[in-house]
């Protein structure tokens, strides 16, 4: 798994007015680390530090080191606010993720082997309907990612949250609620010229049927 470490400073200055000199003034980020059994506090993070890990996927799916005045803290990023309109964050929350915490985050979804299967090889196109999920576990198991394993997906099948290898201490939430919330993840659509196949048979079929009766 990778390792981030975000260095940041304890800010006093509170309230609209700080947190805009800090963007303006000095380039920082304010911030807040909260959870576990300790009160939250107020940061302030080098934007150009921030904005530098964010850059890599894994970021937003591992456990940081997060290094306020010389003393680490493990934690996880919980939420950032950015400008609408320029590359800038302008907020960014973090929650504890000491050991023993149960940890509530999305992770991306990587599709692999997608270029040894058969079905796209023979022109199927792949259409991901999700790209990330929600799943809980301890930050001794964080994952980066969870895996989904296209090899052996066929033409015109689904696979869904259910069908996804789980490493050991991880959960969907949305799994625990039964059957019916079991979602879609990826599907092969069969190439055109096969699609039309397989109607003209059915109707083929459906005309054999009804000739015999």
């Amino acid at each position: 798994m990778s390792t981030f470490t975000v260095n940041a400073e304890t800010r006093t200055d509170l309230g609209k007015g700080a947190s805009r000199r800090l963007r303006r003034l000095a380039n920082l980020v304010p911030a807040v680390v909260y959870g576990g059994e300790q009160q939250p506090q107020s940061l302030s993070i080098p934007h150009k530090d921030l904005i530098k890990a964010t850059q890599s996927e894994a970021f937003f799916s591992s456990v940081i080191d997060l290094n306020i005045d010389g003393k680490v803290q493990k934690v996880i990023v919980k939420d950032l606010q950015r400008h609408p309109a320029k590359q800038q964050i302008l907020h960014a929350d973090f929650l504890r993720a000491g050991a023993g915490a149960t940890l509530s985050l999305v992770v991306p979804l990587h599709f692999i082997n997608e270029d040894t299967n058969v079905a796209i090889k023979q022109g199927g196109r792949v259409t991901h309907i999700m790209n990330q999920v929600d799943i809980t576990c301890d930050a001794a198991h964080l994952p980066e990612f969870l895996v989904v394993d296209m090899k052996d997906v066929e033409a015109g099948q689904i696979v869904h949250l259910s069908d996804i290898v789980l490493p050991e201490g991880i959960q969907i939430p949305v799994l625990l609620q039964g059957e019916d919330h079991d979602q879609p993840v990826t599907t092969i659509i069969a190439k055109k010229a096969d699609a039309d196949n397989a109607d003209d048979a059915d109707a083929a079929d459906d005309a054999d049927t009804d000739a015999a009766e």
